[in-house]
C-alpha cells in the first residue's frame, strides 16, 4: 500500500499542485496587463483632451465681450517713430501706439517688427531651446544686432499677462488671448502661470 501511494497518489498530487500555480499566475499576469492597459489609455486620453492645435482660426473664437479693450490716450509725448511694412508706430512709455481719430491707440508690434534696443522691463523667457524676451506680451528674440517679434512656441511659460488681455472660449474651453496668442491658466510649483497653448490666424 506504501509502495503504491509513493508510485502514484504523490505525483498525481504533485502535478495538481504545480498546475493550480500555473492558472493562479496567469490570471495575475492576465489581470495585470489589463491594468497596465487601462492606466495607459487614460493617460493617453487625459492629455489629448488638454492639448490645443498651434493654429485656431479666428472663426473658432468667441470673445467674453463683444469690443476689444482699447487703451487710447490723446497725446504721446517725447514719441519715437517707427515704421513697418507700411504701418507707423508711436514708442514712448515702453509702449507701442498707432494714431486713430486724433487719439493713440496701444497695439501690440506685428510679427516680423525689429527694433536694436528692448524696453527696459523687459522678461527673458526660456523655452526649448529659444530665449526669447518678453515685454508686456509680445515676444522678441535676437538676431544679430536686432529684436524681432515672433510668436512663441506652445508650451511657453509667462507668470503675467497684461492688464487688457481678452478672455475667449474655443470649443467650450476658456483662455486668455493677447497679440493673438491663446494661454491657459496653470500651476507651476504652486505658483499660477500662464502657458501658450496656440495663436488665432486672424483671416
Amino acid at each position: 500500500m506504501k509502495k503504491f501511494i509513493k508510485a502514484f497518489i504523490l505525483p498525481a498530487l504533485f502535478i495538481m499542485a504545480i498546475s493550480t500555480t500555473v492558472t493562479a499566475q496567469t490570471k495575475r499576469s492576465t489581470a495585470t496587463k489589463k491594468a497596465e492597459k487601462t492606466t495607459t489609455t487614460t493617460k493617453r486620453t487625459t492629455t489629448k483632451t488638454k492639448s490645443t492645435s498651434r493654429r485656431v482660426p479666428s472663426t473658432k473664437v468667441t470673445y467674453k465681450k463683444p469690443t476689444r479693450k482699447v487703451v487710447s490716450v490723446r497725446n504721446v509725448p517725447n514719441r519715437k517713430v517707427i515704421k513697418h511694412k507700411g504701418q507707423t508706430y508711436y514708442y514712448a512709455n515702453n509702449k507701442y501706439y498707432t494714431q486713430s481719430r486724433g487719439r493713440y491707440i496701444v497695439i501690440a508690434p506685428k510679427v516680423g517688427f525689429r527694433i536694436k534696443v528692448l524696453p527696459t522691463h523687459y522678461k527673458r523667457v526660456r523655452h526649448n531651446a529659444h530665449n526669447y524676451y518678453n515685454v508686456d506680451g509680445t515676444f522678441y528674440i535676437q538676431i544679430d544686432n536686432e529684436y524681432e517679434v515672433v510668436d512663441p512656441e506652445v508650451g511657453t511659460v509667462v507668470y503675467e499677462l497684461p492688464d487688457d488681455y481678452e478672455k475667449v472660449t474655443i470649443d467650450g474651453q476658456t483662455y486668455y488671448e493677447y497679440a493673438n496668442i491663446l494661454y491657459e491658466k496653470v500651476q507651476v510649483d504652486g505658483t499660477r502661470a500662464y502657458e501658450v497653448v496656440g495663436i488665432i490666424d486672424m483671416e
